[in-house]
């Protein structure tokens, strides 16, 4: 029995049960097409439409959305849905594409958005039917989140918006956006507003994306622009005003490496050929053990080996990090293990692609899209694309800051 295993309730047993049994019956297998690492990085329409399928399957056997009420489309159960998220790694499942929406989006809404609005917005956000995003940064609003200039003015029952975001992801898909604006320029804070926007129903209707090519070739990054997007007064969550708290229970969820920076699921290899997963360490060692250097294996070098085993050393101490999750006491203080794990396992992953990198030499500067890279060029576009996770939810110094300003008391900087 796994540590997991030996602290479930009855209910959670045998929810682990149903969730392996119809794991093991349903697996989708592998993608008839090349998947990207990440939901983040998402852009062709058909990995859109195969991910999107796969998350409509898992949330239709109970596997998403586990812990919400039933009455807003969630499975009504109790802490089960770290279960089913373990269940899925465990079975090595493609990652859920509607990352953002299940991250950040759902939380949000549930705990902010009148109760009709969760029984419209919810169900289909599960089911991964309807993608959600983010507007939140702008491109002078980045780690200074409060300095926000897009500008939402009250009509009557409606909001018109106009304003600019940058480096929204998977808004070239998606149906929504949680959007934090500007409705008063009297207070830098309560001066803030949340809504929920339409996003694809209102393209070239006040609304347009423009996706921002990234250095990996990819483009899950874009622009989102509104010039004069009309939306009705029931799109706001919360109180006027009150924007920087929402704000702050999006930013709770959105800093859980288990919710966004780690996917939910996401245990199937990469590249099913060479079984390359960038996120364990064993595909380090595998690396070194076949990667030739100086006419002898990488593995053959004392000093690489030390390093690899240090990966492995950190990748087991952020799990059983993790495990104190348990302890309502160290979950519920501060935020600490989110804010911690969120930069512990980005900078992790950023030091295991830099260490691939290294093994490989020279042939880390082969792309992807050569066939003689090594690892099918993994390592090099994991590396390129962890730069992109330590600065998402705020960047990891800014993560330093808070973890030792609000966990450990220490005075603010300057």
């Amino acid at each position: 029995m796994s540590d997991n295993q030996a602290s479930d309730t009855p209910e959670q047993a045998e929810f682990r049960a149903q969730a392996r049994a119809w794991l093991a019956a349903n697996h989708p297998g592998r993608p008839p097409l090349r998947l990207p690492q990440g939901a983040l990085e998402v852009s062709d329409p058909d990995a859109l439409k195969w991910l999107s399928t796969w998350q409509k399957a898992a949330y239709e056997a109970g596997l998403v959305g586990c812990d919400y009420p039933t009455e807003v489309g969630g499975g009504g159960h109790s802490n089960c849905q770290t279960i089913a998220n373990q269940e899925m790694f465990a079975a090595k499942t493609p990652y859920l594409v509607n990352v953002i929406g299940l991250g950040m989006g759902a939380p949000t809404v549930f705990f902010h958005a009148q109760e009709e609005m969760k029984q419209q917005w919810l169900p289909k956000l599960f089911s991964g039917e309807e993608i959600w995003c983010q507007g939140f940064s702008e491109p002078g609003a980045g780690s200074d989140l409060a300095n926000q200039q897009t500008f939402a003015e009250r009509d009557g029952d409606n909001w018109i918006i106009n304003g600019h975001k940058v480096w929204t992801t998977l808004a070239h898909f998606a149906s929504w956006m949680i959007l934090l604006c500007r409705t008063s320029k009297d207070d830098k804070y309560n001066g803030l507003s949340y809504f929920v926007v339409p996003i694809k129903d209102a393209i070239g209707r006040g609304v347009t994306v423009r996706p921002l090519i990234k250095m990996t070739g990819e483009t899950g990054f874009n622009e989102v622009l509104f010039d004069g997007l009309v939306i009705p007064d029931s799109y706001r969550l919360d109180e006027v005003g009150a924007g920087w708290k929402v704000a702050m229970t999006t930013l709770a969820h959105e800093r859980n490496a288990g919710q966004m920076i780690t996917p939910a699921s996401g245990g199937m290899p990469l590249d099913e050929g060479s079984g390359v997963s960038t996120n364990d360490p064993a595909s380090l060692a595998r690396l070194a053990r076949n990667q030739q250097r100086d006419g002898k294996r990488a593995a053959d070098d004392e000093a690489l080996r030390d390093e690899i085993v240090r990966m492995f050393i950190r990748s087991e101490a952020f799990r059983q990090n993790r495990r104190r999750t348990r302890v309502p006491e160290l979950r519920d203080h501060a935020q600490r293990i989110p804010l911690q794990s969120k930069m512990i396992v980005t900078e992790l992953q950023q030091d295991m692609a830099e260490l691939a990198l290294r093994i490989q030499g020279l042939g880390s500067t082969l792309s992807f899209t050569d066939d003689k890279a090594p690892d099918a060029g993994q390592w090099g576009l994991a590396y390129m694309n962890t730069f992109g996770i330590t600065i998402a939810g705020g960047t990891n110094e800014i993560q330093r800051n808070i973890l030792g300003e609000r966990v450990l008391g220490l005075a603010k900087t300057k």
